[in-house]
């Protein structure tokens, strides 16, 4: 009897040890690790991670081990594409059908299925792992100084998620009653996303449930944020209603996928830059000049107030999927306008397999992977993120650095940013021949990308086709 006694009280010790040991590393964690806040963005580089196709394992945890390397590329938030279970009824295949119409059992197998058409919002899709391994990777990221952000789909969900059978009423109806996908409200015609469910936002019992729901990936995951789908589709009240109520949890990033600086007043602190973006693949084609990109920025100014933000991006989920690869969009000067989004205003993305130097169209509806091999542009991206987190001169959040407009032609984008008593010169040659042009600023000056220094003297510098420079002040 004195044995088991025994052996019950050194049980309960260790297990009193564990459970302190477990609340010091937590205390630890949250002692080193601050919520977000408007300084930690003016510096960002934002990363979004294609789980699926990140690895060939396609896991949180094959991505986790790899955060460090996030880091080394300047990373401050990590978004990670949506997290959620993928609805069985109506899944699509690649060829836009249902794989419930394939007959081939090991062809319709193939398929994953879209990751925005969610079946529950409150679950972790099998294929990446499980709950626990999610939270490890929002750790990991915190331990390495980066914030997390999940991409959330709250127009539509998935034909089997619960809400259809227990709440027909949260979604669009027809005059049948019946549940219908997303309608374009112009042609009154489906914009062909049939594997997802129209949500109602007339309905405030949905509401209310969608912010629940939103509200326990910060509690149970200590997530940083949301990226929200289609954000332009749904009620500016909606989200504005759950940004005041996140924040009364901890402080939060938002971005939208919009382009509506409305929703930027007080629901987003972030929007795509979908001008920009189509401009940047319009110049890399000479179908633009460097004119048009000066118009471009000046109607920011107009557009937008000064404590919004920008996310420009030369790719991303759906641009390498659908438009094509950066060489297809960008043959001869990917570079180029890769460090025009890292020192323009605003915050530059990288896409899962960028760093890379990803040559090709990842698959959407089925498993597919990235190469992981360093090469010069993986450099190219150190060395800008270096520049980007360390420079004031390109701070790009709520408090930006000035942006002044260098008047060097029509084929020859150029500015300087400033801030206290940093300055970047960016200057690009955007023609196919080489070009003299004047850079008005005299001084010393580090050539950043060729590390070397460099005595400015306010006359005429020469760029080869589609080249650039990067002059930092010493």
């Amino acid at each position: 009897m004195k044995k088991i006694f025994l052996l019950v009280v050194i049980t309960m010790f260790f297990a009193c040890k564990e459970e302190q040991k477990q609340s010091i590393a937590t205390t630890n964690q949250e002692d080193t690790f601050k919520p977000i806040t408007e300084e930690d963005i003016e510096s960002g580089i934002i990363y979004e991670v294609n789980i699926r196709q990140y690895s060939p394992e396609g896991t949180f945890n094959a991505f986790t081990k790899d955060i460090p390397v996030l880091k080394d590329l300047g990373v401050k938030v990590i978004w990670v594409m949506p997290i959620n279970p993928i609805s069985k009824v109506k899944r699509k295949a690649t060829d836009g059908q249902f794989t419930s119409d394939i007959e081939d059992e090991k062809e319709r197998e193939k398929y994953l299925g879209s990751y925005y058409s969610v079946s529950d919002y409150k679950a972790i899709n099998p294929e990446f792992g499980n709950l626990e391994d999610f939270k490890n990777l929002v750790d990991t990221a915190h331990d390495n100084g980066i914030y997390v952000i999940v991409d959330w789909v709250p127009n539509h969900t998935g034909w089997d998620h619960p809400w259809i059978t227990a709440h027909p009423d949260w979604y669009t109806q027809n005059d049948k009653g019946e549940i219908i996908d997303p309608i374009n409200p112009e042609t009154g015609e489906s914009w062909g996303w049939t594997d997802v469910a129209d949500l109602n936002y007339d309905n405030t019992e949905m509401r209310k449930e969608m912010i629940n729901d939103l509200k326990y990936w910060l509690t149970e995951a200590n997530i940083d944020g949301y990226r929200m789908d289609v954000a332009h589709k749904v009620p500016q009240d909606f989200f504005e209603e759950v940004t005041k109520e996140l924040k009364q949890i901890k402080p939060v990033f938002m971005l939208a996928e919009a382009e509506q600086p409305a929703l930027l007043e007080k629901a987003f602190d972030m929007q795509y830059a979908w001008e920009g973006h189509h401009l940047l693949n319009e110049l890399a084609k000479g179908e633009k000049n460097a004119d048009d990109f000066q118009a471009y920025i000046k109607k920011q100014d107009t557009v937008l107030q000064d404590d919004d933000i920008n996310m420009n991006f030369v790719t991303n989920h759906d641009e390498n999927s659908w438009s094509g690869t950066l060489r297809e969009r960008m043959p001869n000067n990917k570079e180029l306008f890769t460090a025009l989004i890292y020192t323009m205003p605003g915050m530059p993305l990288i896409y899962s397999g960028q760093e890379y130097d990803l040559d090709h169209r990842l698959l959407f509806f089925e498993k597919d992977s990235i190469p992981k091999t360093k090469g010069d542009y993986f450099t190219l991206l150190q060395r800008l993120g270096e520049l980007k987190n360390t420079n004031l001169a390109l701070n790009g959040g709520k408090d930006a650095a000035a942006y002044n407009a260098i008047d060097a032609g029509p084929s020859v984008i150029a500015f300087s940013r400033t801030k206290d008593d940093d300055e970047v010169i960016f200057v690009a040659n955007i023609s196919d021949e080489s070009i003299k042009t004047n850079v008005p600023q005299k001084g010393s000056y580090l050539d950043y990308i060729a590390n070397q220094p460099t005595q400015l003297k306010g006359d005429a510098i020469e760029l080869a086709p589609n080249t650039y420079k990067i002059y930092v002040k010493q």
